[in-house]
């Protein structure tokens, strides 16, 4: 009697085969972690841009004490009920020059069509550190924050007087112990100073010789003469007082817009058109929830901004059925809107409020014009 049968030998052939694929596919996705382990520790040199906070400019923000505060507030001048939102958008970073996102996030990214990844030099550029970069945003989006405020005011009639002022003084200015930050420039020349391009131009027309500015310091106009220095240009030899400026404004009401850490220039649409709601009877998008981005400047030209495709999502996302997107950004929205959501291109001020009119009136929504390939 035997207790053993023995085993075929095409049987032990089959099951030592079976054996070794399975020792190949322990070993295989042994690999496979490890190489994954070690990519996950391995610079990448990209970051991911993803949807930032949506906030509404009708609304409240918390501001630097923790506090919630009207994103908008203005004294001097009658203020009007709002309601529904004009929401301003933005864009998240993840990842910086010092520790970017692993090879694994990236991948995530790469097939979430709202994320994008960018080489880090693209956001964070060489030599710039990340705490610059959060400096610059900062003063990006007080200058916004200014010129939507002389876009709205200029836009509802009222008078915005414009002024150029010394921003900064580099090492070794021509102006150093002439000029402080803070100055504003009057005139050069005998020439009114309204921009920084008309300075620039009267400068150079002297062609070295010593500039007579006025300029108005601690309430007070006082001359001054400035040589100017030759320095080139890819156009050619031009010639420099040594500052960089800033324009500022003087309005006739006061205008408050509190929004803590959140920088760059973007806002500067929505902005505009907060002000405008708060300082005009009614609604004016008829209490219905729009969202937008873009730049602005005080005569209401509306400019191109990062991330645009983020922030769409970010609106349908936040409920928004309408988004209000800068011209110039339409060849990056085209074939990328989320479902729900009407993308409308816009350039001027005035577009953003014939666009705002269709909508609180439901006249005219199906004329506004979209964004078209090419």
């Amino acid at each position: 009697m035997s207790f053993f049968t023995p085993v075929p030998e095409r049987a032990e052939r089959r099951s030592s085969t079976r054996s070794r694929r399975f020792a190949a596919g322990v070993w295989a996705l042994v690999v496979a972690l490890v190489a994954l382990l070690i990519l996950s520790f391995l610079p990448t040199g990209y970051v991911i841009q993803r949807q930032g906070p949506v906030v509404n400019t009708l609304g409240t923000a918390e501001n630097a004490d923790g506090e919630d505060v009207p994103l908008i507030s203005v004294s001097g001048a009658q203020t009007y009920p709002t309601g529904g939102a004009l929401d301003l958008t933005t864009v998240q970073v993840l990842g910086n020059r010092e520790q970017t996102p692993s090879w694994f996030e990236l991948a995530l990214a790469w097939f979430d069509p709202a994320e994008a990844v960018l080489p880090v030099d693209s956001i964070f550029p060489a030599g710039t550190t990340t705490e610059q970069r959060n400096e610059e945003n900062a003063a990006l989006m007080v200058d916004s924050q200014k010129e939507a405020t002389a876009a709205a005011l200029t836009q509802l009639g009222y008078t915005v007087r414009e002024h150029v002022g010394v921003g900064a003084l580099p090492k070794d200015s021509p102006a150093t112990g002439i000029l402080q930050v803070g100055d504003e420039i009057v005139s050069a020349g005998g020439t009114t100073i309204k921009d920084t391009a008309q300075l620039r131009s009267v400068i150079n027309d002297g062609e070295g010789d010593p500039v007579d500015l006025v300029i108005r310091r601690d309430g007070e106009e006082r001359p001054v003469t400035i040589t100017p220095a030759r320095t080139e240009s890819k156009d050619g030899p031009v010639w420099i007082i040594g500052i960089t400026t800033e324009r500022d404004f003087d309005f006739p009401i006061d205008v408050t817009i509190q929004l803590d850490r959140i920088g760059g220039p973007s806002a500067g649409q929505m902005f505009a058109l907060g002000i405008i709601d708060t300082l005009t009877p009614g609604e004016l998008n008829g209490g219905k929830q729009v969202a937008g981005t873009g730049t602005i400047d005080a005569a209401g030209t509306i400019g191109p901004i990062g991330g645009i495709r983020q922030k769409l999502y970010g609106a349908r996302d936040a409920g928004a059925t309408y988004f209000l997107a800068p011209k110039e950004n339409c060849g990056e929205v085209v074939g990328h809107v989320p479902n729900g959501l009407r993308v409308i291109p816009v350039s001027k001020l005035a577009d953003s409020l014939g666009a705002l009119d269709a909508i609180r009136s439901g006249t005219g929504v199906d004329e506004l014009p979209v964004c078209a390939a090419g």
